[in-house]
């Protein structure tokens, strides 16, 4: 994962970051349109971007452009002209009949003057490449018939405008069938299912291309989804100060579990490393306390009564469920009750969420969710928002496509993590960033968003075979680069 660089200013950056929806895309090209824009220019900008980027990644070969009846198939006519104007051979495979096309997509079709052939398995025949422009990011019902049969006897490379056809834009989910695309193209902005498995993994390299819809239009669609990105919170880290001391660089207290203390030392440890001045181990016998001072000497390690910790002010971010065992819902309450700021995994995601709402953010992975908020379905990006507005936090569904939900109705999604990142533990690291970057003044959800992204970044410096033990060390020199 390499760190993005994004010129402009701060709200250029972000709305550089922008995700939009099928619908939010459908808007964007309509305010293009009105403001002056012909929708047959932008579709002779979007087939030559595809284009140009087939000529850049492959040589000349019999390619076969698969053209759906709508806007899409319209871009793949586009295309066809563009490589046959190079030299390539080409042939058009159409879903239905050439007169049924209308407005934009019927101008472009008229242009083409190369072979036309109905869509068809038969259709593919001969040919070294397919340019997929059956169905854009709108699709809404699965795929069947022709279609369904044409794309299951894709034997050769891909490639897809604005998605494989078969993944539905918003979800990233299947419908029916969908190839797997060597590249995508995708225009102005990525689109929920670029970044959402399984689609995700369907898209090969995906390329997001300008086409000349100006950024302004972003400011009337007001899009609530963004490519999680340090451009979002970069500027919100707390750089350490020469009148810094430890307090003033906030604390975090984690709440130890009898059964299982490695997890609060690992969250410890990241919670160190991410920034926090002072971090303290709340221990719940001696038995527990002797096995959390075993390790860093760094760490403080306390066996007072909660009580007693929650009535100190310093003690104002509070992470509890790692390892915590059945006494951590209870315990949630309590620091919630305290009025103290909550970061709530693992043994602390029991029951409903109403019972711990005003937590600032829980981390559950998929299994803790669906025990907590209940089962995901297939809209995963909905139900994570819905599951935020119900605790009155944020909530960070983990996976290697972790989504980021604020009550707001904001969310965040990442780009992919690196898959060794599956290893016992660094969920607890995970929920140790986020407690430190909130007890530096970070806001929930740009906290939680910094998290995954300094998690991640981490763990692709860890390199394959890391165990959870390594991710603190290299959150330093991530952060460095961030400075």
């Amino acid at each position: 994962m390499n760190l993005l660089t994004l010129e402009g200013n701060q709200g250029q950056a972000v709305q550089a970051c922008a995700v939009l929806t099928a619908a939010e895309m459908r808007r964007a090209d309509g305010l293009t349109i009105a403001g002056g824009t012909p929708g047959i220019a932008l579709m002779e900008n979007a087939g030559r971007a595809v284009a140009r980027a087939v000529l850049r990644r492959f040589r000349p070969c019999p390619t076969a452009v698969l053209a759906g009846p709508g806007n899409n198939g319209g871009d793949g006519f586009v295309v066809a002209r563009r490589l046959e104007e190079a030299g390539w051979p080409v042939r058009v495979a159409l879903l239905g009949e050439r007169d049924a096309l209308h407005g934009d997509a019927a101008l472009a079709a008229a242009r083409w003057r190369g072979p036309l052939v109905p869509l068809a398995p038969e259709a593919l025949r001969g040919a070294r490449l397919v340019i997929d422009a059956l169905f854009g990011a709108g699709l809404a019902r699965p795929i069947e018939g022709v279609a369904a049969h044409t794309l299951r006897a894709i034997a050769v490379p891909v490639v897809a405008i604005e998605l494989p056809s078969g993944v539905a834009g918003d979800t990233g989910a299947v419908l029916g069938v969908a190839p797997q695309a060597a590249l995508t193209v995708t225009f102005f902005r990525l689109k929920p299912a670029h970044l959402l498995v399984p689609g995700r993994d369907l898209c090969g390299e995906v390329l997001c291309a300008s086409i000349g819809i100006p950024a302004r239009v972003l400011d009337q669609i007001a899009p609530q989804t963004v490519r999680n990105d340090p451009a979002l919170w970069r500027h919100l880290l707390r750089r350490p100060r020469p009148s810094d001391h430890k307090y003033s660089r906030g604390t975090v207290t984690i709440v130890a579990g009898s059964a299982m203390t490695g997890a609060a030392r690992l969250a410890a440890r990241a919670a160190r490393r991410a920034g926090a001045g002072l971090v303290t181990i709340a221990a719940p016998d001696a038995p527990s306390a002797a096995a959390c001072r075993a390790g860093e000497p760094g760490v403080i390690v306390s066996e007072a009564p909660l009580e007693t910790m929650l009535a100190d002010d310093r003690r104002k971010v509070w992470l509890v469920g790692p390892g915590g065992g059945e006494g951590s819902v209870r315990i949630a309450q309590s620091v919630l009750a305290a009025g103290r700021v909550l970061v709530a995994d693992a043994d602390a995601l029991r029951g409903a969420p109403e019972a711990l709402r005003g937590t600032a953010i829980a981390t559950p992975h998929a299994g803790e969710f669906a025990r907590f908020f209940g089962p995901p379905g297939v809209d995963r990006l909905a139900a994570v928002r819905v599951a935020a507005r119900r605790l009155g936090g944020t909530v960070v569904l983990k996976g290697s496509d972790t989504i980021v939900a604020a009550p707001d109705g904001r969310a965040a999604i990442a780009p992919a993590a690196p898959a060794w990142l599956a290893s016992a533990g660094t969920g607890d690291v995970l929920a140790g960033i986020a407690a430190a970057l909130l007890a530096q003044d970070l806001p929930p959800f740009e906290a939680a968003c910094a998290a995954v992204w300094l998690h991640a970044e981490a763990a692709f410096g860890a390199g394959p075979h890391l165990i959870a033990e390594d991710l603190a060390d290299h959150l330093p020199h991530v952060l460095g680069k961030l400075y």
